[in-house]
């Protein structure tokens, strides 16, 4: 009922001063946690009670013979989520209403008929020096767990040591999940292999895309239904400067969970909070030492290309291998269609870039992941020529379907650059990656494009040729979109289905759902507008090159 630290109503009744009380009510909530004792000489002091509280009254503040103030006294107790209450029946009633006893056996609130003999004052001390104890006990033993964690943290055993000690300590099973370093752990010991695949699954299930739990700050508390019973579950996220990083699952499967084991996972999640911390910023400094290099190796100074260039093996890059460079950016969308650019925030690039270099190893590639305002740059090595455009393959694949996993709210595109032998050269990959990244927005939804996919805009996305592709469209295709807009017409559009359809006027005339002499009447007004003529080779490409353009200039 209550997980604050106490003592149980079960431990009060074992108590010297409660030998000739009993329990007449509510016997289910015996393992209800005392957390502090009460008072009651009026029925108003309900309106001041806390959760946890064990009340002491006697029947004397019971009007006789009514059942329904009983029974909504009852009500109230359990609503305030109270742990029971003792009450001293005799002499003032000979007994409860076995409605009012019913009603308590049904909301599992345990009534103690106190004897008549024993001042409540004595077992309100008792109880609370018990509760004391209890919480002194409890206190020294979480001291002796963090600093099992402490020293767990500082030899660096890793989580699964930490794990191992959350679950000696709560006596249940314990699952640790870190995607920081995309690393699991779980101790099912002396679990049964139906209950472990529950488990899995349960974990499973709150992850799963469509929940929206596993991004909550806060510990979650429920319970789940494991072979016809409900058991308890807790999960508790582990929080590094207002990020998840994981989550520890427990479920109350040998032992209930309460106040001690929230402590347990409260300091655990604490000392692996620090951890993740300590790593961030030993991977921050990495990516900054990384993403120096980098722009050293890119560089048109020779001075800083050559300084790179000599430092190339701390990273395991051999000079006379072949090479591409991938830039990736991204964008994360919030709630209701906003969203917020994402240049270089710290703890999401960590993420990427851990998932990135995980993938790298994985596949046994050479290469580093650097970091910038702009996003993120991907360096490549392939030792033998013609091998490195199915590696790629392959390694693209799993990045894509492990960003769009881990990352569900989040839009990125990748650029990838041509190959190019020896590490000299890899400049010229990084142009290519940034033109198609820039281009590859503009022309296609697909998250990762190469270069080789520009087609014709390999030469149109030049850098030096803007200017005269701006003169080029203003000279072509302006006067059109010009007389669209003040018109409210679809010539541009009926242009680019001109050569969508390879000027089959049929065509068409089906795909814009217009009539046949409409489509005639738009060609004929397309080439008086432009001063072209669309049977005229020489202006047909350059109406279709203008429409090419159109899309790079996004006009």
């Amino acid at each position: 009922m209550s997980r604050q630290n106490g003592i149980t109503v079960e431990d009060m009744l074992k108590l010297e001063v409660m030998e000739d009380c009993k329990i007449v009510a509510g016997f289910k909530g015996i393992r209800n946690t005392i957390s502090k004792v009460n008072i009651m000489a009026d029925p108003d002091i309900i309106d001041w009670v806390q959760e946890g509280e064990f009340l002491l009254t006697t029947a004397y503040s019971f009007k006789k013979d009514d059942a329904e103030e009983q029974k909504r006294l009852i009500k109230e107790c359990s609503r305030k989520k109270l742990a029971g209450i003792g009450i001293k029946i005799y002499p003032y009633l000979d007994g409860l209403p076995e409605e009012v006893i019913n009603l308590a056996d049904h909301l599992d609130f345990p009534i103690i008929d106190i004897y008549y003999s024993i001042p409540l004052s004595n077992i309100m001390t008792e109880a609370l020096k018990e509760i004391f104890n209890k919480q002194a006990s409890l206190l020294e033993r979480i001291e002796k767990v963090h600093e099992e964690y402490m020293n767990a943290m500082l030899e660096g055993n890793g989580i699964g040591e930490l794990a191992l000690i959350v679950s000696e300590n709560i006596k249940n099973p314990v699952y640790l999940s870190l995607d920081f370093c995309n690393e699991n752990v779980e101790i099912f010991d002396g679990v049964d292999e139906d209950i472990k695949e529950f488990f899995r699954k349960d974990i499973k299930k709150f992850y799963e895309p469509i929940s929206t739990r596993s991004s909550l700050k806060r510990l979650e508390e429920s319970k789940v239904l494991i072979n016809g019973k409900y058991i308890k579950r807790m999960i508790m996220p582990i929080i590094v400067k207002d990020n998840i990083y994981g989550h520890i699952f427990t479920w109350a499967i040998n032992t209930p969970l309460g106040g001690f084991d929230l402590s347990i996972l409260e300091s655990a999640s604490t000392a692996i909070a620090l951890g993740v911390l300590q790593e961030l910023s030993v991977k921050e400094v990495e990516i900054r030492y990384r993403s120096e290099f980098f722009e050293d190796l890119i560089s048109t100074d020779l001075k800083r290309k050559k300084k790179a260039l000599e430092r190339a093996h701390f990273f395991n890059l051999n000079y006379n291998d072949i090479y591409i460079i991938e830039v990736m950016s991204f964008k994360f969308i919030l709630n209701k269609g906003e969203e917020f650019f994402v240049d270089y925030v710290q703890d999401y690039v960590n993420k990427v870039v851990s998932i990135i270099e995980d993938i790298i190893s994985n596949l046994e590639l050479h290469g580093i992941v650097a970091s910038k305002m702009s996003g993120i740059q991907i360096l490549l090595g392939f030792e033998k020529q013609g091998t490195e455009q199915d590696k790629l393959k392959e390694f693209n694949d799993l990045l894509e379907r492990e960003l769009s996993k881990k990352f569900e709210n989040m839009e990125f595109k990748i650029g990838v650059g041509r190959a190019y032998k020896g590490l000299e050269d890899v400049n010229k990959s990084f142009s290519d990656a940034l033109k198609t990244i820039r281009t590859g927005k503009v022309l296609t939804d697909k998250r990762v494009v190469t270069y080789d996919e520009l087609g014709i805009f390999k030469i149109l996305c030049q850098d030096f040729l803007t200017e005269e592709l701006e003169d080029f469209y203003n000279g072509t295709l302006k006067s059109l979109a010009d007389y669209d807009k003040k018109k409210s017409t679809e010539l541009v559009k009926t242009l680019e289905s001109y050569f969508e359809h390879n000027g089959n006027l049929k065509k068409m005339s089906d795909a814009l759902y217009t009539h046949y002499n409409t489509i005639l009447y738009r060609i004929n007004r397309i080439n008086e507008i432009t001063g072209m003529n669309l049977d005229d080779p020489n202006d047909r490409l350059n109406l279709e090159i203008a429409l090419k353009i159109k899309e790079l200039l996004v006009k």
